[in-house]
Formats: C-alpha cells, structure tokens, sequence
C-alpha cells in the first residue's frame, strides 16, 4: 500500500517570488490547505509553514519550507525523521520545466533534473531517491542559460491559467490517491493532460 504521510509544496520564501514559476509547488499546497479550511502555522522545528490533514482517518502532514529552494532537504528530512515517514511516504510538488503549461504528472524516483530542491532533498536523505514528485509544468525558455531567470520570473497570464488548472486536476487526482492508490491518481491525471 503506497499511502503518502507527507506532502512538500516547494518554494523560494519572500514576497519577490511569491507569483514566481518556481513557487507552483507552494501554489499547489495553498491550494490544498484553501480546500480543506486548513491554515499553515509557522513551525521554526521544522523550518516551515506546517498543517495536518485527516482523510478516512488517516493523519497527512503538509509542509511548506521556508528555506530557500536549495536547501529545502533540511526541512523534509527533520520532519520525516520527527514521525518517522520514510521517502517512500512522501509527496514533493515542484516546478517542472520539461512539462509545459498546463500538464502535471506524478512520478516515484529518478534523477533530480537540475532542480536544486530536488537535488538537496536528495542529498539530504543519502541519495535516496525513492519518494514521489508531482511535476508541475511551467515550460521551458529554450535557452539552458535563460532557466534561472526563467523560474524566478513570473508566468504570463495565459500561462498562469493553465498552471492553474494543472493546479486543480492535480488536487482532484491527489484525493483519488489518498482515498484509493497511486496506480488509479496516475491514470486519473494522464487521463486528464489528454
């Protein structure tokens, strides 16, 4: 049984990069937090924004850092060790840059891609690379020496809508997890991006 104890929403703290595309994991989790009536309380034990969900009587823990993106390992791994969730139990949502606009996928393991809170995350749990992502597109400026202005820059207006429902079906698909399996929110979600 594949069940998630933790979800990580992925973020660069501060006003400056609150709209930015590398703060789509962040918007995903506020997201999640606005559907429940949940609120984020500040917990500096587990350098982040916390909150705590109960679905079918099973606890889920949320975890927003407020680390910066390449240090958000620090954050995950205390919380992980602090209720002994392993990587396996645990959900990241971040920003992906081979998706475009309006795509999201989910995906257990693999490489960190380049992506410096994935690669710290990694690193943090040994180079264990076992828990899940949820990749949320945000396109790709076509130039490798244009991706960290790009993911520090807003999205257009267009774009935002598409991130935003990639967003919503994202969620619909996550509950279809936790209320059933992985297996079923994958298939929901490529159903979905068709």
């Amino acid at each position: 049984m594949n069940r998630l104890k933790l979800i990580v929403g992925l973020l660069n703290p501060g006003k400056k990069y609150v709209f930015t595309r590398h703060n789509v994991g962040a918007w995903y989790l506020s997201s999640l937090i606005k559907k429940y009536n949940l609120f984020l309380k500040n917990n500096s034990k587990f350098f982040g924004l916390t909150s705590k969900l109960d679905i079918d009587h099973n606890i889920l823990y949320l975890l927003m850092p407020d680390t910066f993106m390449n240090l958000s390992g620090t954050a995950v791994n205390t919380m992980s060790k602090f209720y002994n969730i392993k990587p396996e139990e645990i959900l990241i949502v971040h920003d992906e840059l081979n998706l475009p606009p309006g795509i999201a996928k989910f995906k257990q393991g693999g490489s960190h891609g380049g992506h410096n809170g994935l690669k710290d995350i990694i690193n943090k749990f040994g180079n264990n690379k076992n828990f899940y992502r949820l990749r949320i597109g945000i396109g790709h400026p076509g130039d490798s020496d244009q991706v960290e202005r790009f993911v520090l820059s807003e999205p257009s207006v267009d774009e935002k809508k598409l991130i935003n429902k990639a967003i919503v079906e994202a969620l619909f698909c996550t509950e279809i997890w936790l209320k059933n399996n992985y297996t079923k929110a994958v298939n929901c979600l490529n159903s979905l991006n068709k």
